[in-house]
């Protein structure tokens, strides 16, 4: 047996961009390292940092993280648009294969690390303090679920420095081109394990967030008081626990097989491939409104307070979030109207897949109606909010005309498909992180962004969007496929691909723009007041950044806009401190999740003595954290 497995030489970084990612990454390490040890703070980042269990910290490293996966999955974007551009009467300057595996990772990497790392961040911030919460319920589980999803970010960009090659399957590895005999390599491997990793990293997250809310809500806040933020993102945690375990599931069977050559989905060997389709997707829809339904309950928050007003049908907007929940189990086989199902099924599921879209009507009718009549002030938040909207409703309208069997079977398997769902991803849950991150950036920060840079930004990135993907929407109705690497210079589908890389420069310059807007506000920062935009509900009472106890006396809560209802009654909160008990920092979620990635990567390259090392390593944490008493602090208020 090879004491390093499949692991040899020849794995090595050997092509230009294996290497130029490993130098990239190898330098910034090293100027990290060296920023560090001349500020003398590889302590305080220890100590502070990696080891905390405060949500506020752990929300701020989700943030962070998200942000640099957002730049490596963006880079795949204009690599992909570059090569199609070029790609007329050509082989362009990717491979097909290097081409798909790009494909493959931008998918993943935006839709496990970047999009749901905003939304946990953001969530790990503001539902205490909706809530009128110290803690989330279980402080070392959000801490473990945390690193696992950071191991798992690392996992997928591994290949670049340890060699390989990536999943060249696209981001939901289908079968059988994720198998063995058309991936011998490791790339699969490399996807599956990563997601396994970052998959329990968010179901931990969503119990979290379920048990807190259920449970740690302050006196007086029943269910029809919550916020509208923390009832959808109720909803998206209720679809993370019930969701990600089959995607836990089937990706462990695709794993099983690779390894064990048990053939679940191989049909020469007696396995069934459409079993592999089926429970994917079961996971793979709700993952899209696991997304999208924290963004509604931001705008929710963004729209009232900008518009001066309560949210306009409350009610409606609760029932229309556990609505789009529960209808979302049932619309998964619409991912495949063309394989032949049969006319009685295709219409059951088509006709639910419309049906989803009166709840989501719903809440932007009552959104509109909110700002009808209300003293509306064009901020930053709402300059996304208004983006987002214009962006949903063309994106509701083509996903209407795809739940019709007849008209998804012309353009299902186009980039008529590709400009609908990044319609809904990034005109909704992109947009929507964005906006949330402005909209709370001085309560998390204690100082404002640029207002000028901010909307300048949104307006690259609202226009940049549509030069983008309109030609999409257009290549697809001529029959332009997706995962197209290159293609004939007949088919004049050439201006419209160069029409869509102008698009993806102008996203760019908006994401330029974002970056001098930090800058700038860091240098010119001023400490703003807890209520810098006149806010509704709990969490704009407290300081800015709010203490590391949230309350210096929990609230006790009468209406469904507390803080609104106070400042209107001339009433301030306490600001004596009780006795406050809060968990200990500890580094055992960073010591597991280590060892878990071990054994992930030892999996992925059959090291079987490393598998062992890791999973012993988890056990032994485990062990020794049950075994620890003393795992809370006692502050006595003074």
């Amino acid at each position: 047996m090879n004491f390093f497995g499949k692991l040899t030489l020849d794995s090595l970084p050997h092509v230009w961009y294996t290497i130029g990612a490993t130098v990239s990454i190898a330098l910034m390490c090293l100027a990290a390292g060296m920023f560090l040890t001349k500020r003398q703070k590889w302590g305080w980042l220890w100590n502070e940092w990696l080891t905390s269990t405060d949500p506020k910290k752990i929300g701020t490293m989700y943030i962070i993280f998200a942000t640099l996966m957002f730049f490596r999955g963006m880079i795949d974007a204009a690599m992909i648009w570059l090569q199609q551009a070029i790609a007329a009467d050509s082989q362009g300057y990717l491979t097909a294969d290097h081409f798909q595996q790009i494909f493959t990772s931008h998918g993943d990497i935006m839709v496990f690390f970047v999009t749901m790392g905003f939304f946990f961040g953001l969530m790990n911030w503001i539902i205490p303090l909706q809530i009128g919460a110290r803690d989330l319920a279980f402080p070392f589980l959000n801490s473990l679920g945390f690193w696992l999803t950071v191991v798992g970010g690392i996992l997928i960009n591994l290949f670049f420095i340890i060699g390989g090659e990536f999943a060249n399957t696209g981001w939901v590895a289908i079968t059988p081109l994720s198998g063995l005999e058309f991936n011998p390599g490791v790339g699969v491997d490399y996807l599956i394990w990563s997601l396994q990793l970052s998959g329990l990293g968010s179901l931990l997250a969503g119990l979290n967030f379920i048990v807190t809310i259920i449970k740690h809500r302050a006196p007086g806040m029943t269910l029809m008081r919550m916020p509208l933020f923390v009832w959808t993102s109720l909803c998206g945690m209720i679809l993370v626990i019930s969701a990600f375990p089959v995607l836990t599931a089937t990706t462990l069977l695709l794993w099983l097989e690779r390894f064990f050559d048990l053939h679940f989905f191989t049909a020469s060997f007696g396995g069934n491939q459409m079993m592999y389709f089926n429970l994917i997707w079961m996971w793979g829809h709700p993952e899209v409104y696991i997304l999208v339904l924290p963004a509604f309950g931001m705008y929710s928050e963004i729209v009232s307070t900008f518009s001066q007003k309560r949210i306009f049908g409350y009610v409606s907007m609760v029932c229309a979030a556990l609505m789009i929940t529960f209808l979302s189990y049932l619309v998964w086989l619409h991912h495949f109207f063309t394989m032949g199902s049969g006319a009685d099924v295709n219409s059951f599921f088509g006709i639910v897949t419309m049906l989803i879209a009166i709840p989501s009507g719903v809440q932007v009718f009552n959104w509109i109606l909110t700002m009808h009549k209300g003293k509306v002030t064009f901020a930053s938040p709402m300059y996304w909010f208004v983006g987002f909207l214009i962006t949903f409703m063309i994106g509701g309208m083509a996903g209407i005309l795809m739940a019709s069997p007849p008209a998804d079977f012309q353009v299902h398997n186009s980039l008529f498909l590709i400009a609908h769902f990044h319609t809904m991803v990034i005109g909704v849950a992109i947009f929507g992180a964005f906006a949330g991150v402005t909209y709370w950036f001085p309560k998390i920060f204690g100082f404002m962004l640029d207002e000028r840079l901010g909307k300048l930004a949104f307006w690259f990135w609202f226009i940049g969007f549509f030069v983008s993907f309109v030609p999409l929407y257009l290549l697809g109705f001529m029959g332009a496929t997706r995962r197209l690497d290159h293609y004939a210079a007949s088919t004049h589908w050439q201006p419209l691909f160069i029409t869509s890389l102008a698009g993806i420069a102008i996203i760019g310059c908006g994401i330029l723009i974002q970056i001098v807007q930090l800058i700038v506000s860091i240098r010119g920062r001023k400490q703003v007041s807890g209520d810098p935009w006149n806010g509704r509900t709990l969490e704009w009472s407290t300081s800015s950044p709010p203490p590391f106890y949230n309350f210096a006396v929990i609230p006790t809560v009468t209406s469904r806009e507390p803080f609104w209802d106070m400042k209107q009654k001339g009433m301030h909160p306490s600001q004596k401190r009780e006795e406050i008990v809060l968990f200990k920092n500890t580094g055992f979620g960073l010591y597991i999740s280590g060892f878990s990635f071990l054994a992930a990567f030892a999996i992925v390259w059959r090291i079987y003595w490393l598998i062992a090392l890791g999973l012993l390593g988890v056990i032994a944490c485990i062990i020794i954290l049950s075994f620890n008493d003393e795992m809370e602090e006692v502050y006595d208020g003074k």
